[in-house]
């Protein structure tokens, strides 16, 4: 399969594939468990929370939650870029009053940053095993699929903070918080590289673009993912370092409960959009819009 082009931005067509609903009543009940049976192998300090603000002091956030659907990688992308086409004209007429975040699935995709080198490939890109498509995000080449969580932020950096270094680390804190609260797994940052690390494996990768202070793109966090396709790319350039997930690390804590994929997914979504809303000091409201249904 050849490097495709990715098409022009019109209307997007509101189709996904949906993923097994969970098999238990509420993946929030087996929160508290999982997180002490994984506590002591994983443990370490809670980063430090600063006060949280009244709810009229935080700037709405509109949120699609597709936590558990398959969006074809073309639509989710056109998606976004309409999103920010529509906020540069509301900057314009001074009617931009908040954010977006948009949480979804992917079917198998590689996809490479504006400047990647294809020799991070270890295929034939003309028969490729799954689409691959090059996009104006920042960063080498990555893979998304099944059991990622893939959250994209649309953001005006205007009302937070004009720095692209510093949203790449508060999104990195969003996860580290995310993986502490929900399962007291230690996660942190490697010096020099972006993205979040568990031991010497690599769990989340971030790539974004910016115009005009507006941010887009943003992270896939690896919970219950097939790994294989990672060994067809060196993730992120980089060559000496691993790729892992969380239900991967769970599995090597012996007295862990064992909890269905779609539920560990539940679980995931849950404690990063609450990490996601306190750091960056949002309101998030659930939008019924583009559904993809």
């Amino acid at each position: 399969m050849a490097l495709l082009p990715l098409p022009p931005c019109s209307p997007c067509h509101r189709r996904a594939a949906p993923l097994p609903a969970p098999t238990v009543a509420s993946a929030r009940h087996r929160r508290g468990s999982l997180r002490l049976a994984a506590a002591g192998a994983c443990s370490g300090p809670t980063a430090a929370r600063k006060p949280r603000p009244t709810a009229a002091d935080r700037r709405r956030c509109e949120c699609f939650d597709l936590h558990r659907r398959l969006v074809p990688y073309a639509e989710a992308y056109c998606w976004q870029k309409s999103i920010v086409e529509r906020r540069k004209r509301l900057i314009d007429s001074g009617e931009d009053h908040s954010d977006t975040l948009i949480a979804l699935q992917h079917p198998p995709v590689y996809t490479l940053g504006t400047d990647s080198k294809e020799e991070y490939l270890h295929f034939d890109k003309e028969d490729a095993p799954f689409e691959v498509h090059r996009i104006n995000r920042g960063g080498e080449v990555t893979y998304h699929g099944p059991g990622q969580l893939v959250m994209y932020p649309i953001m005006n950096l205007r009302y937070h903070k004009e720095d692209l270094h510093w949203y790449f680390r508060s999104l990195e804190e969003v996860i580290i918080r995310a993986l502490k609260s929900a399962f007291s797994i230690t996660a942190a940052r490697v010096e020099g590289l972006t993205g979040v690390w568990v031991g010497d494996r690599k769990v989340a990768a971030i790539g974004i673009h910016g115009s005009r202070m507006i941010v887009y793109h943003g992270l896939a966090l690896n919970i219950t993912t097939d790994l294989a396709p990672f060994r067809m790319i060196d993730p992120c350039g980089i060559k000496d370092r691993g790729v892992g997930s969380i239900k991967e690390i769970l599995q090597r804590v012996s007295d862990a409960e064992e909890i269905d994929d779609a539920s560990l997914m539940d679980i995931v979504y849950d404690s990063m959009i609450k990490e996601f809303a306190e750091l960056f000091q949002l309101s998030l409201d659930f939008s019924p819009g583009c559904s993809f249904q």
